[in-house]
């Protein structure tokens, strides 16, 4: 997913959400909350990945790197020669982490794993706004556990 993100990265496409008559902007940032959400729209994939949810650390980064194109292969060699942990299992430890001040389903839903969840259009609104709430908290959640 980074290397078709960074290489199609395009913050102020307006986008319609896939299925839904929802229009947003393909990235809102909530600067007052220290975080951003990135429509991806990436669905008939083996990791599917509906939204991205950032600090504004990363979106500085994204922004840096907007239009370079990163092979998977380059980004595996790079983890493995800096001891880096893979992102596989980045995914697998921010769930936990999130589970700890979320509930399951923002969690799911934030993940994109959409297999789990069920999600009708009127409740795909409701739970955008709630998981908004929920990334914040999180984010709080990280920045605690790295002092």
């Amino acid at each position: 997913m980074l290397h078709r993100s960074l290489k199609g990265f395009n913050p102020s496409e307006i986008v319609e959400i896939n299925g839904l008559d929802v229009e947003t902007y393909r990235l809102v940032c909530f600067n007052d909350k220290g975080f951003c959400r990135y429509y991806v729209g990436l669905r008939e994939s083996v990791k599917p990945c509906e939204w991205a949810y950032f600090s504004l650390n990363t979106l500085r980064l994204l922004k840096e790197y907007m239009g370079t194109n990163v092979s998977r292969r380059a980004l595996e060699k790079y983890i493995k020669r800096r001891n880096l942990l893979p992102p596989k299992y980045v995914r697998k430890i921010s769930w936990r982490l999130m589970i700890k001040v979320m509930s399951r389903e923002m969690a799911r839903f934030i993940q994109s794993r959409f297999g789990e969840l069920k999600v009708s259009e009127a409740r795909y609104e409701d739970l955008l706004g709630e998981a908004d709430e929920s990334y914040s908290r999180y984010l709080g959640y990280l920045k605690e556990l790295s002092i």
